[in-house]
Formats: structure tokens, sequence, C-alpha cells
């Protein structure tokens, strides 16, 4: 397999040193511009490597059923079942698993940890940070985009030990237009889960933000925790609403996305944006969306133990609006799956023809590279697709709330 590849043209300077999976299949290897670096390591039938890649400039780099796209640059560490788009970077260190899309141009330093992160076009992370189960846009360039300050972290599991914890950093509808104000999370900080944060929004550095940021252009902060003693029961939920709201607003907004990838990522499909790469791309934010209703679910589930045992700690002062949102959690909690399952299945009909024929027409001006397109727009076009993608939110949002009515 190696000899096959340096005679195709993959630079390997070091084979010796370089390990290919018998999975690995060597027709979704390019040739051009392709360097494997010693010490690297190849596995899974899916893995796709495309044109300009470059694996291991800082350190070996395992890779495993990964879609990576042109002109990127993996500079050390693992990762596996993620994508990355044209010209993402991630630097040494990097540990990269499922569920994670890195968009156009895209990057993390050293040492960064991702699982269920999706981010968008110039999203840039520092150093040292844990960043799992986030969605971040913002940023018009390499020059002005979102940004996470190094040693950052999202706090993505709770003391009742469940994952419903997902944040909304910006947002699909805007934030595929790729005219939004950046977001800055300061370094040495973190984010709770799940919180939902408005472009715009500086959070300072040293920062432990447990809030949603709704309004955008807003700099917040939070001074040092104070400190105390207090009584607590591990299993109970005093409040459910916010968690469970942030949760379903998050899933709308990943069922957005992936109206948009159908129906307008696909119309890029070419030979800088190979269809092997497009299907990686659906199916790794097909994972993400199964991982966010996994999530709810057990979620949901927990509530059954948490209704009990507060109702026996709170007696007669327990909150009748608290008990009843837990009831209707736990009753109609598979339905979410359900009806995202039903609305994926007829995710053709989630169009907007005249959008499509607009970004078509800009593809034979501008060629076949997003980037390029989606920046062509005028405000009249971008806000016409925000619409249309604030719409399929809007709607799932509603109905994922009529199954729980007192959550309104």
């Amino acid at each position: 397999m190696i000899n096959h590849l340096i005679q195709k043209g993959v630079t390997i300077p070091t084979p010796e040193s370089v390990q290919i999976g018998s999975g690995v299949d060597h027709d979704r290897i390019a040739a051009k511009g392709v360097a494997v670096h010693a010490g690297c390591r190849l596995f899974g039938s899916q893995t796709l490597i495309c044109d300009g890649v470059e694996l291991g400039a800082e350190a070996p780099v395992t890779l495993k059923n990964c879609f990576v796209g042109p002109n990127v640059n993996l500079k050390g560490g693992y990762f596996e079942n993620c994508v990355f788009l044209e010209g993402a970077e991630a630097g040494s260190g990097a540990h990269v698993r499922a569920g994670t899309i890195f968009e156009e141009q895209a990057s993390i330093a050293h040492t960064v940890g991702l699982k269920q992160t999706i981010l968008f076009p110039f999203v840039t992370l520092g150093s040292l940070i844990n960043f799992c189960d986030c969605l971040m846009a913002g940023g018009t360039s390499r020059k002005n985009h979102s940004e996470v300050g190094s040693s950052y972290i999202h706090f993505n599991y709770t003391p009742n030990q469940d994952k419903a914890t997902a944040s909304l950093i910006g947002d699909v509808p805007n934030g595929v237009m790729l005219n939004q104000n950046p977001i800055f999370l300061g370094g040495q900080g973190g984010l709770v889960g799940p919180c939902r944060i408005a472009y715009g929004t500086v959070i300072a550095a040293g920062s432990i933000y447990r809030k949603d940021v709704i309004k955008p252009d807003h700099l917040v902060f939070e001074g040092g925790g104070r400190g105390g003693s207090v009584p607590y029961t591990t299993g109970i939920y005093r409040a459910v609403k916010r968690q469970a709201t942030n949760n379903i607003v998050y899933m709308a907004n990943l069922f957005a996305l992936m109206v948009w990838y159908t129906h307008v990522r696909r119309l890029f499909v070419g030979e800088r944006f190979p269809q092997a790469l497009y299907q990686g791309l659906v199916d790794t934010l097909q994972t993400a969306i199964d991982e966010r209703i996994k999530r709810f679910s057990a979620f949901c589930e927990k509530l059954q133990h948490s209704r009990k045992l507060y109702e026996e700690q709170m007696g007669d002062s327990a909150s009748i609006k608290l008990v009843q949102q837990k009831k209707e959690l736990i009753a109609n909690r598979n339905l979410v799956a359900e009806h995202i399952g039903k609305n994926i299945e007829q995710i053709e009909t989630d169009t907007n023809p005249t959008f499509l024929s607009l970004i078509e027409k800009k593809i034979d001006v501008c060629g076949p590279v997003y980037i390029d397109v989606i920046k062509s727009l005028d405000s009249a076009e971008t806000q016409h697709g925000t619409q249309w993608l604030q719409q399929v939110v809007d709607g799932m949002v509603g109905q994922m709330l009529d199954l729980f009515p007192s959550l309104r």
C-alpha cells in the first residue's frame, strides 16, 4: 500500500515509519500535494484524503475514518470519525473525535480536545482547550473571526450525570451567511452548557459563564464565585425549562444545517468538493443529530427519579409547574426522535427555489468555491436565505414544544 501511494505521487519521506491499515482504500487518497510525515498511521475504509493535505508536520498523526478536504493541515494528534473542509487546520496534540466538523478555514492550535463540535468557517480555537458539544459560528474572514482563548473549557457534564448540555454559540440561519460579528470567549475561562450566545458577544477572560446571552454585541463577565456550603441532593433537577428548551433549539439548528447541506452545499460538489467528502459531511452531521437526541432522551429519563425525590423533599411546597414539566418530558421524550426523523425523511421539501437559483447563478459567476459564493451575496440576498432557515428552525422548535406545552 505505501509503495503504491508513493508511486501514485504521495510524498512519504520515511515510509518505514508510516502505517497504513489494511482497510484503507488507496483510491480515496489523492496524490497531488499530499504529504504524510514520519510516524503517521491511517486506518478505516471511510478515510478520505483530498489534494494538498499534509499530515504530521509537527508530530505523528493517527487518522481513522476521517474525511479530509483539500489543503487541510493536521499537524499532529488523533482524529477519528470527523470532517475537515478546505483549508482547515489542527495543531499538534489534537484529540478530535466523532461528530466533529471543521468547515472551511476553521482551525485549532495545539492540544485541543473536541467531540460533537461544529466549527463554522474561520472559527479559531487557541491552545489547551476542551470544547466538546458545541456549535460555534461568527466572523467574516480569517482576519475577522470568532475565537476561543487558550485554556478554555466548555463544561458539558452535569453533577446529575447527563450531557444534555450542548451550547449554541451563534446560530445556523445567520451563521451560514458569513456576515455576522465575531464571538470572543476569553482565555482561562469556561462556559457551562447548555448556553446560547449571541453574535458580537465578548465573554471576558477568566470568566466561568453560566447564562445565556440573547442580546448581540455585549461584553459580559463574571466575578469571583461566592464561597459557601448548602445542602445538595444529587439527582434532583430544581429547574428543567432552560435545559430542555436550549436542547430543543440546538437540535432545531442542527436540522436547519442539514437543510443547508442538503440544498446548498450539494450545489458545490465537484473537483474541489468531491461527492465522497460531501457524503461524509452529511453523515457526520447526522451522527451529531443522533447524539443530541440520545442525550436529550437520557436527560428526560432521569426526571422520573428526580420528580420522586423532589416531591418527597419539598412536600406541599413543590412547584406544580416544575412537576408538570418533568411529567411531560418523561412522557413524550421519544416523540422528539420521531419528529426529527420524519422531518429528515422529508428534507427535500424544506427548499427555497428562489434562493437556490440565486446560488446557482453566483456559482456561474464566482466559480464553485463555497466561501467566494457566500461572500458575494448582498445583504438582501443573505437576509432571504436567513429567513428561510429561521423558518425551518422555528418550525422545528414549535413542533417539539407542542410535545411539552408547559415549557412555553
